[in-house]
Parts: C-alpha cells; structure tokens; sequence
C-alpha cells in the first residue's frame, strides 16, 4: 500500500511527523473491502455513529443534570421546560439508546447468519460480546438517572443480584449503594460510571475494528479473499451504502424523537422515585426483555443469575461451539432454518419478559429459555458435524463477476 502524497504543504508537513492523515486515508478510502459486501454490513458503521451521537448528546446533559436524589428529577424536567432545546437533547438521548440497541442487535444476529464468529475472527467476535455487555451496563446505569419510581426500584431490584454471590456478594451491593440502601450516594455512583464507561466503549470499539482491519470484513459468502480481484475500496462504495443507510437510519430516529419521543419508554418513570411505594410490576427497557425473561425463568435467584450470565457465556464460546468449515448461511441449509428458530425465541422472550412472571408467560419464558441454551449447546455442534453444505464457491470474484456463470449460480443456491 503506497503512501499518497499530500498536495496542502501543511498536510503533508503535518503528517510527515504524524501520519494521521495517511491512516485515515487508508482505513477509509483506499482500505481494500470484501466486493460483495450487502446492507447488513451497514449495521457497524451505523453503531459507531449512534455512538458518537450518544455520547455528544450525554454531555450536553450532564451539564444540566444534578446528581442528587432531591434535585434529580426536577433537574431532569427543567432540562425539557426550561433548557434551550433541552427536550430535543434527552429524547435524542433516549431514543438513541433503542435505537443503539437495534442496530447492534441486528449485527450481532448478522454475525451469527453469516458466520463472522468463525476463525480467524474469533477475537473480533469475542470484543463485540464485550461491547454489548457494556452496552447493557451503560444502559442500565443511564436509566436510573431520572430518579422515577422505575429508575429507583430497578436499581434496588438489580443491585440486590449480587448478593447470591458467596461471601463478597452483600460488601459489592453496599458499595454499589454508598451505604445500606439505594440514596444518594448510590445516584452519585450511578451518574458517575454512567459518564466513564461509554469511554470504556469507544476503547473495546477501537480493538474491535483493529481486529477487524487484521483478517478484513467478513462477506455473504463467508469465503476468504484470494486476491485483489476480491476486493474494492472503501471508499467510494461503501460510504456511499453508509450515507445511505444513515439517511434510513435517521429518518426513522427522527421520525420516534419528534413526534412518538415515549415510544420506548414507561409512563412510570415520570412519577418521582418513592421508597414507600412500591410499583406493581418491574418492567426494564425492552432491549432487557430477553434476558430479563431468562433471569426470570428460574425460579431460585442464584439459577437465575447463573443462567443469566451463561446467556453471554454460550455466545462467547460459540466460535468453538459450531465447527462447520462452512461460514455463511447461504450454503447451510440445516443451520439457516435453526438460525430463525433462534430469532423467533428471543422474540418470544422478549415478549414474556414484559409480562407478569407467572402462568403461560412464566412457562413459556422457561422454555424459550431452554431453547436458547438447546441451541446453543446441543443443535449448533451436532448440526456442524452432521450437516451437509452446498458447493462454496472458490473465490469472492468467481461467484459475483458475471463472466464465471455457474459459480454465481451456485452463489445464489
């Protein structure tokens, strides 16, 4: 790869002592991209931005917000009443949360169709795991910051998890709380790791694309690149799919934050946090549900747990868990119809982790969660070993430049 010689002398002055012009230029214009490359994989790049727009977003409230359990709720409503464009900043804020959640949801479940988990990007799997729960933990720190009743009881709720841990269970919940119960220096704490940890983010998002710049993008097809012949630039290409993809993107955002902003939200939470009163039912944001419906699902709290964290534990193991040589879909017949057995449980889950944990919802979060580990577990190393894939063609090119016919016709099987 040559280095492009810059025709602004300040440029090139600038990045003869510090090439940050020329890595820019080769990681987003002259990077060589996989020439198949579909919408799915627009889902990435359109994180990141969300991410940026997290973050901005989150900073200009936190110059508003009072972390203090008397003056928290109120600074959030002076924040929408009396702050310039204050309620466009907090429901840009939590909308783009929902909508943070969908886009890394859909690539995740990208990732698992066209086998992107599969060597040799075991570790690139293994860090957008890590983001997610990341993710989770910002999310759920972020939602108590309003200081309603749904903030103050799910953060009393879920802190009291750890106390199933042996031993330093009960000190990790005291220190969590700032004391012997969820006051204010728990809303300290909470604001606090709420403002680090999407810096903790962008670090595992940086070693995410440095993983993926090592073994390049994976592709529809799943086979590696032979040669130059597989591949284009990213630019202008790809970042002509990315405008267009954040042009969708943000006109449905748009569309929730002007004019459904509660949408994803709960009635409950603009009622003040009372400890006296607690609510009828403990409902967490939906991008929880599945998981929540899991926790749930066991009927003693030290299973729960346990089942909880084996959910993330089953999807950083499944490099190992599915050895089929055979990465996409597309050529496994047998994998592609359990793939969406997979979606429609979590759709299922997410379901019942809206509802009241007893009766048919109870029993059908039990066995949706059953499935998931049965999946995971059980169908996806037997189906590695026993399926038969279709023919996989020998290159990217082969199958997608029209003069090689019968490897684009067994592409498109």
């Amino acid at each position: 790869m040559t280095t492009p010689t810059w025709k602004n002398p300040v440029v090139n002055w600038i990045d003869y002592r510090l090439p940050i012009f020329t890595f820019t230029h080769h990681s987003l214009v002259d990077y060589p991209t996989p020439r198949n490359l579909n919408y799915w994989w627009n889902f990435g790049s359109l994180a990141g931005i969300l991410l940026v727009i997290m973050i901005a977003s989150g900073l200009f409230l936190a110059m508003n917000y009072q972390p203090n359990t008397d003056l928290a709720f109120a600074s959030v409503e002076r924040i929408m009443r009396d702050v310039n464009f204050g309620w466009l900043l907090r429901y840009i804020h939590a909308n783009g949360a929902s909508f943070f959640f969908i886009v890394v949801y859909v690539h995740i479940f990208r990732g698992l169709y066209f086998g992107s988990y599969k060597a040799p990007r075991e570790i690139l799997w293994i860090l957008g795991v890590f983001i997610l729960l990341a993710m989770m933990g910002t999310a759920f720190l972020g939602y108590v910051l309003p200081w309603g009743q749904l903030s103050f009881w799910a953060a009393k709720v879920i802190t009291n998890l750890f106390t199933v841990i042996p031993f330093v269970g009960e000190p990790i919940v005291q220190w969590l709380w700032g004391g012997f119960s969820v006051d204010n220096p728990t809303l300290n704490r909470f604001f606090a790791l709420h403002f680090l940890m999407p810096f903790v983010i962008i670090g595992l998002v940086f070693l995410h694309l440095w993983a993926l710049h090592q073994h390049k993008s994976g592709n529809p097809l799943g086979v590696d690149i032979k040669g130059p012949q597989d591949t284009i630039p990213f630019h202008p290409y790809y970042t002509a799919k990315d405008m267009f993809g954040l042009g969708v993107l943000l006109t449905l955002y748009m569309f929730f934050v002007f004019f459904y902003p509660n949408f994803f939200g709960e009635p409950l939470n603009y009622v003040q946090a009372n400890p006296s009163s607690t609510p009828a039912s403990i409902v967490p944001e939906w991008y929880f549900l599945p998981f929540f419906a899991i926790l749930r699902s066991i009927p003693d709290k030290l299973g729960g747990i346990i089942a909880f964290g084996g959910a993330f534990v089953v999807l950083l193991i499944m490099p190992w868990l599915d050895r089929s040589k055979v990465r996409s879909a597309t050529f496994r017949p047998i994998y592609k119809y359990v793939f969406w057995l997979l979606v429609i449980d979590m759709f299922l889950l997410g379901w019942v982790g809206g509802q009241k944990p007893e009766g048919w919802p109870l029993l059908l979060g039990q066995i949706g969660t059953a499935y998931y580990f049965i999946h995971f577990l059980l169908l996806i190393p037997w189906i590695s070993r026993k399926e038969t894939p279709l023919p996989v063609p020998e290159s990217i090119a082969s199958a997608v430049l029209p003069e090689s016919g019968t490897a684009t016709q067994g592409a498109s099987q």
